[in-house]
C-alpha cells in the first residue's frame, strides 16, 4: 500500500520472528558464510563444528574419551561417550534459545559453546535433525524438520551414556554444499591436538594426538618440508599451552590460536598477549631492545587458553576480545620463557642468533628502501604507470568510497580501460609484463623490483593499510593463459607482502566476458560457454559469435558497460597464511619438477568429434 507514491511506515510493518524464524532468516548471523564446502569456513563445517564442540566439552570435563562421526553424502552424525544430556531437557536444549547447561560452571567451567544457540542453530537449519541421549539405561529421542518437532519417543537402552546427533543441512538454505573429507580432517587433527588423549573417528579414520600442540606446529611444518633451527619450544599447563620454532625457509610469522579448543582465524588478546610476553622474555635475557617483527620473523607457533568466560566478537568466534586476561598472560608467557631460557642456554643461543640475523637483515632493508625512495625521486615526481582518477579514499573523512584502481596488462588493454572510465573514480595501473613471482622472495624486492615498488606506491601501502588511496583493488587481466598467470602472480604479491588489503576486502577480479553473441536486433554479453550456449538458443538461427581473448580486443564503447554499474568483480578471498601457505608453495614455489608432474598427471585432453 502507498501514499502520494510512497510506502505507509506504520504498525504493520513492525514484525517480531521466533528465534528460529530469525536463525533461517538471518543464517549469516549464526554461523556466518554459508558457501558450497568448497572453503573450510563454509556454513556446513559451522554446523558440524557446533556438534563435535558439545562432545569436546564433554570431554574436557573428564566424560568419554571417543567421540565418533560419520558423515554420508550431507548427513552427518555424531556420537559422544558423555554424560548425555539429562533426559527432561532434551527437547529444550536443541530448540530453544539461551537453553543449556554452560551458563554453569559447576558444569562446563572452559566450554566453548557459551551462549545457548549453536546446536540450536543448527537444528532449525537442518533439513532433518535427530536428538538421542542415553542416561543410566535409558533414552529420551526426539526428530526436528526445519527446527520444528516431529515426533519423540523414550524408552530403555543398553547403550552406553552419552548423547548422539544427526542432522542434514536444509538445501533450501545451503543450496549445493557438499562436505568435503580435507576440510572435515583438518579441524578434527586440530581437535585431537588441543585435547591430547580424546579419540576422534571419522568414518573409520582415527585422529588422536599425544603431543599436543607440539604436533601441530610439527606438521605444519612438515607442510612444505621446512626444517626447524631448534626443537620447538613447548609448554603446557590446565589453562594455557605454547609451541614454538623458528625455520630457515618462511617469510614473515606463522601463528595457529585457540581458546577452549576453539580456532581463533583472527587471533585476539591471548595471541598479542603470548607475543607480547614472547618479545620482553627474550629481551630481558638477552639485555637488549629488540622489535617484534625482529623475534617473531620467520617463527611457527601456537598458543592455546582456557577460559571461564571468552568474549568473542561474533557468533562464529574467530577473534577473542577479553582484556582482562592480558596483564596476567604475558607475565606467564615471560616468566615460563625464562625458566626455559636459562635452562637450555644452547637453544637460547639459536634463537638469539636468529633474532640478530633477521635484526641485520632488517637494518639492510630500511638502507635499501631509502636508495628506492632517493631513485624514484630522482627520476620523476609521478608514477609513469598510473592514470590516476581525481578522488581518493579517505577513511578518517569518510570519504573516497567507491573509488578503485584497475591493475591490467600492456597498453592495448589499459588503452581501453582509459578511454571509458570515469576519471572521478576509476584509475588505471599499467603493468609493462609478467610481474615477479615473490613467493620465495624476502620483501626488499619490492624496493629492488621497479614495477612493484610503483604499485606499492600507488596504492600507498607501505607501512600500513591507514593512506590505501582507493577502495578496491581491481585485477583486469586477459581471460588467457597468460592473463591467469599474471592474476596469480600478483594475487602472490598481495597475499605474501600486503596480506591485510586481501584480508580487508579490497582486492578483487574483474568478470569481463568471453563471449559477444549478436543478431541484427541485439547484442548478448556472456561470461562463460554455458551462457554463450544459452544466448544462442536465445537469439535463434545463426547468431554472430565472437570469442574475446584479450580486453584489448573489446572496444571502447563495448568496455564502458563492463566497468560501470553493472560492473561484474569478485572478491579475492582471504585465508591465513596458516591455510593457504602450503597450496601457494606448491602452485608458485621452487618446486618446478614435482608441478610439472602432477600438471602431467591431471592433464585433460579434449576428444575432438
Amino acid at each position: 500500500m502507498a501514499e502520494n507514491g510512497k510506502h505507509i511506515y506504520d504498525e504493520s510493518k513492525i514484525k517480531t520472528l521466533s528465534s528460529l524464524e530469525h536463525i533461517r532468516l538471518r543464517t549469516g548471523m549464526y554461523i556466518g558464510r554459508i558457501g558450497t564446502g568448497a572453503h573450510p569456513d563454509d556454513g556446513c563445517y559451522i554446523l558440524l563444528k557446533e556438534i563435535v564442540d558439545n562432545a569436546v566439552d564433554e570431554y574436557i570435563m573428564g566424560h568419554g574419551r571417543e567421540v565418533q562421526i560419520s558423515i554420508e553424502g550431507t548427513r552427518v552424525s555424531v556420537r559422544d561417550h558423555g554424560r548425555g544430556i539429562p533426559l527432561g531437557k532434551v527437547i529444550d536444549c536443541v530448540s530453544k534459545i539461551n537453553t543449556g547447561a554452560k551458563y554453569s560452571d559447576d558444569v562446563f567451567q572452559f566450554s566453548v559453546g557459551l551462549n545457548g544457540v549453536g546446536t540450536k542453530a543448527v537444528n532449525a537449519l537442518s533439513k532433518v535433525f535427530t536428538v538421542r541421549s542415553h542416561r543410566d539405561g535409558e533414552f529420551v529421542e526426539a526428530t526436528f524438520r526445519q527446527g520444528k518437532l516431529k515426533g519423540d519417543k523414550s524408552g530403555k537402552t543398553e547403550e552406553a551414556n552419552g548423547t548422539f546427533i544427526s542432522f542434514e543441512p536444509d538445501p533450501e538454505i545451503f543450496k549445493e554444499t557438499e562436505f568435503k573429507p580435507e576440510h572435515v580432517e583438518h579441524r578434527l587433527r586440530h581437535y585431537s591436538y588441543l585435547n591430547t588423549g580424546l579419540r576422534l573417528v571419522f568414518n573409520g579414520k582415527t585422529f588422536q594426538s599425544r603431543l599436543g600442540l607440539m604436533d601441530l606446529v610439527l606438521e605444519d611444518l612438515n607442510s612444505d618440508g621446512s626444517e626447524p633451527i631448534y626443537p620447538p619450544l613447548h609448554y603446557s599447563s590446565k589453562t594455557l599451552e605454547f609451541c614454538f620454532t623458528h625455520t630457515n625457509s618462511r617469510y614473515g610469522e606463522t601463528f595457529f590460536s585457540f581458546v577452549n579448543g576453539q580456532y581463533t582465524s583472527d587471533g585476539g588478546t591471548h595471541l598479542s598477549a603470548f607475543r607480547e610476553g614472547l618479545l620482553k622474555a627474550v629481551n630481558e635475557y638477552a639485555k637488549a631492545k629488540y622489535e617484534g617483527d625482529d623475534v617473531r620473523e620467520a617463527m611457527v607457533g601456537a598458543v592455546s587458553i582456557r577460559l571461564k568466560d571468552p568474549i568473542f566478537e561474533s557468533q562464529t568466534k574467530n577473534k577473542l576480545g577479553n582484556t582482562d586476561i592480558r596483564t596476567d598472560l604475558v607475565n606467564r608467557v615471560r616468566e615460563e620463557l625464562l625458566h626455559f631460557f636459562n635452562r637450555n642456554k644452547e637453544i637460547v643461543g639459536q634463537i638469539l642468533a636468529k633474532v640478530e640475523d633477521t635484526r641485520q637483515l632488517r637494518k639492510e632493508l630500511q638502507d635499501v628502501k631509502k636508495l628506492a625512495r632517493e631513485r624514484a625521486k630522482a627520476i620523476t615526481l609521478r608514477i609513469p604507470q598510473l592514470k590516476d582518477c581525481k578522488h581518493h579514499l579517505d577513511k578518517k573523512k569518510e570519504k573516497g568510497y567507491g573509488t578503485m584502481v584497475f591493475v591490467c596488462e600492456g597498453q592495448s588493454a589499459a588503452g581501453s580501460i582509459t578511454s571509458c572510465r570515469d576519471v572521478n573514480n576509476q584509475a588505471v595501473f599499467v603493468l609493462k609484463g609478467k610481474p615477479l613471482n615473490v613467493w620465495d622472495l624476502r620483501r626488499d624486492v619490492v624496493y629492488k623490483n621497479d614495477e612493484l615498488y610503483n604499485l606499492m606506491q600507488s596504492l600507498h601501502i607501505e607501512d600500513n593499510l591507514d593512506s590505501l588511496r582507493y577502495e578496491k583493488v581491481v585485477l583486469a587481466t586477459d581471460a588467457d593463459v597468460d592473463g591467469l598467470h599474471i592474476r596469480n602472480l600478483l594475487i602472490t604479491y598481495f597475499f605474501k607482502f600486503f596480506d591485510q588489503l586481501v584480508h580487508d576486502g579490497h582486492l578483487y577480479v574483474l568478470e569481463t566476458p568471453l563471449f559477444r553473441v549478436r543478431n541484427k536486433e541485439r547484442t548478448i554479453y556472456c561470461y562463460s560457454e554455458a551462457e554463450r550456449d544459452t544466448a544462442a538458443k536465445e537469439l535463434g538461427g545463426k547468431p554472430e559469435i565472437t570469442r574475446f581473448k584479450g580486453l584489448g580486443e573489446i572496444s571502447p564503447a563495448e568496455f564502458k558497460q563492463f566497468i560501470g554499474k553493472d560492473m561484474r568483480v569478485s572478491k579475492v578471498e582471504f585465508a591465513s597464511k596458516v591455510e593457504a601457505a602450503g597450496i601457494l608453495t606448491f602452485y608458485m614455489g621452487k618446486n618446478t619438477p614435482e608441478r610439472k608432474d602432477y600438471i602431467m598427471a591431471h592433464l585433460v585432453v579434449p576428444v575432438e568429434e
